[in-house]
C-alpha cells in the first residue's frame, strides 16, 4: 500500500494529486492547486515550495512523481517552468522522499491509453478510475494522473522484478 504525490507545476498554477495504490486499485486521497498568481517569481517559487511541503505533511507520502519539462516555443516559459518544478522537487527531497519524472505523453499513455490524448480525456479518465463524483480541475486531474502513472510503473516494475527472480531460480534448479 504506497500513498503517491503527483505534481503538475506551473508558475501562476501547480497542480498536485494524492492516491494511493493497494495492488492494481486506486484511492483518491485529495487534489487541488496552488495558486500562485502574480506575485514576484521568487515569491511564487517560496509558495510553491512551501504549498508541496504542506501537502507532504498532510499526506506523508512514500513516492513523488512530477512531469518533466517540455521544451516550448517560448524559452522563457519553459525556464520557468523548470524553475517551478525545481522548487517542487526540493520540498520532496527535504523530506527524503524518491522523486520520479514522467513525460506527458508518459503519463496520458499510462492513463488514456494514448500519448496524444487531450486534457478533457484525461480528466475523464482519472475521474473513471478514480470513482470521483465529478471532474477534477485541468491541473489536478493531470497531478493525479501523474501519481497514477508512477503507481502502473512502480507496479510494472514489481511484477519485472518478480519475474527475474523466478527466472533465475528456474535457472538454478
Amino acid at each position: 500500500m504506497a500513498v503517491i504525490l503527483g505534481i503538475d507545476p506551473g508558475s501562476r498554477l501547480t497542480g498536485y494529486g494524492v492516491v494511493q495504490r493497494q495492488g492494481s486499485q486506486f484511492q483518491y486521497l485529495g487534489s487541488g492547486c496552488i495558486r500562485l498568481g502574480d506575485k514576484p517569481f521568487p515569491q511564487r517559487l517560496q509558495m510553491i515550495y512551501q504549498g508541496v511541503s504542506q501537502i507532504i505533511e498532510q499526506f506523508n507520502p512514500q513516492g513523488f512523481a512530477i512531469e518533466q519539462v517540455f521544451m516550448a516555443h517560448n524559452p522563457d516559459s519553459a525556464l520557468k517552468l523548470g524553475q517551478a518544478r525545481g522548487a517542487a522537487i526540493v520540498a520532496a527531497t527535504m523530506k527524503e522522499i524518491e522523486v520520479f519524472e514522467y513525460s506527458a505523453r508518459q503519463v496520458k499513455q499510462a492513463v488514456v491509453g494514448t500519448g496524444g490524448a487531450n486534457k478533457s480525456q484525461v480528466q475523464e479518465m482519472v475521474k473513471r478510475l478514480l470513482k470521483l463524483p465529478g471532474t477534477p480541475q485541468a491541473d489536478a486531474a493531470d497531478a493525479l494522473a501523474i501519481a497514477i502513472c508512477h503507481a502502473h510503473s512502480e507496479q510494472n516494475l514489481i511484477k519485472l522484478a518478480g519475474n527475474a527472480k523466478k527466472t533465475v531460480r528456474g535457472r538454478l534448479r
